[in-house]
């Protein structure tokens, strides 16, 4: 079955995590993505060579792809860039600020030759903000958007464990290029789309920041506890795994108390009397449940959790994941092999999760410029 943005062409000056994230979903749906590097590459193709000697985030997020290496500073390598862009749908770049428009490639110059391009402008602030010109990388922003500050154990911040402030930005600039190419169908023209790291985290931080600006306090970190929500956190288990129970309403509080920790009195108790008081007695209901809890196998725990209709998962290692049931893979070629690695969340009836190969440097570098020469 085609996909659908077959046909489309879309070409990336792109690197690292957010842009490519945002032109592999592209990829994923049909487009053709010609991907612009430098000599040496993307520099995300030199994270890591854990995957066959690969990078795990650059095969992650450049399957389907064809690589093209141009100097965009060379006049030959920026004459055949504006001669594949003349005939692209969208085009996306997430230079050093100010870059693309030195180049030559800023959006209202393009669009004013191509009214029926779409720009993507990906930047770590935003330019039009006073830190526009500031560089931005993912864990810099999780500090920066305050994320840190709530995440990690009461001792000290942490850092969320994947890069969260580039993969927002990605799935806000793959959302803004969808929405655009509609629009595009009713009024035959392009857009520019501007989406920074920094909004994407902030406009997720936005239930922390209401509680800091109408409630007058920021949640706390609480580690493996939900901020706002009592008892719904991990407990230890007698065998030494962990379990981490969700409470959500006072149906299932009931039901905790009677069937999992049988302690049906536990429910009548005025400290616990609705989610506010449970959590301003956080301390001691914690207590009470960890107690009962460590005196049961995680397998035992689980079961009783089942039977009594409340969430509940366990705390997994990343062994745990690569090993875990719910786990779906797809088989993507890679410049060093073939990489099993997790299929793409949205399942589409009748299109099953295959990708395409991901480029060695500069594959599809002659092919490319005989193409658009």
């Amino acid at each position: 079955m085609p996909g659908a943005l077959d046909g489309l062409l879309v070409v990336a000056v792109e690197q690292a995590v957010a842009a490519p994230l945002a032109t592999a979903r592209l990829a994923e749906a049909g487009a053709r993505v010609i991907k612009v590097e430098r000599a040496e590459g993307d520099f995300a193709r030199g994270y890591d060579h854990v995957v066959g000697g690969d990078s795990a985030y650059f095969v992650w997020l450049n399957q389907g792809k064809q690589s093209l290496v141009l100097d965009i500073k060379a006049p030959e390598d920026a004459a055949l860039l504006s001669r594949m862009l003349a005939q692209a749908d969208v085009f996306v770049q997430n230079l050093a600020p100010g870059a693309a428009a030195r180049a030559g490639l800023g959006a209202e110059d393009l669009q004013a030759r191509h009214p029926r391009l779409i720009c993507c402008d990906i930047s770590g602030y935003g330019t039009d903000r006073p830190d526009g010109a500031r560089k931005a990388y993912d864990l810099l922003i999780q500090c920066e958007a305050g994320l840190a500050a709530i995440t990690g154990s009461a001792a000290e911040p942490g850092r969320v464990g994947v890069s969260v402030a580039d993969i927002a930005c990605g799935m806000n600039a793959h959302a803004a290029i969808l929405e655009a190419l509609i629009a595009r169908g009713i009024t035959g023209r392009g857009r520019h789309i501007a989406v920074s790291l920094f909004d994407s985290l902030a406009e997720w931080m936005t239930v922390p920041l209401l509680h800091h600006d109408y409630g007058g306090k920021a949640p706390a970190r609480v580690g493996l506890n939900h901020p706002s929500i009592a008892p719904y956190g991990a407990f230890g288990c007698r065998d030494g795994r962990a379990i981490v129970v969700a409470v959500q309403n006072e149906r299932e509080w009931e039901r905790l108390c009677r069937l999992v920790l049988a302690m049906p009195a536990l429910a009548g108790d005025a400290r616990f009397a609705g989610n506010a008081a449970r959590v301003a007695h956080r301390p001691a209901l914690d207590a009470i449940v960890a107690a009962a809890l460590a005196g049961l196998d995680h397998g035992e725990a689980a079961a009783r959790l089942e039977r009594a209709g409340i969430a509940y998962g366990s705390v997994n290692a990343v062994a745990d994941l690569s090993r875990h049931p719910q786990l779906r893979r797809r088989a993507v070629k890679a410049p060093q092999g073939q990489v099993a690695m997790p299929a793409p969340a949205s399942v589409i009836a009748g299109m099953p999760p295959t990708g395409g190969a991901v480029p060695a440097l500069g594959a599809d570098s002659a092919a490319l410029r005989q193409e658009f020469g």
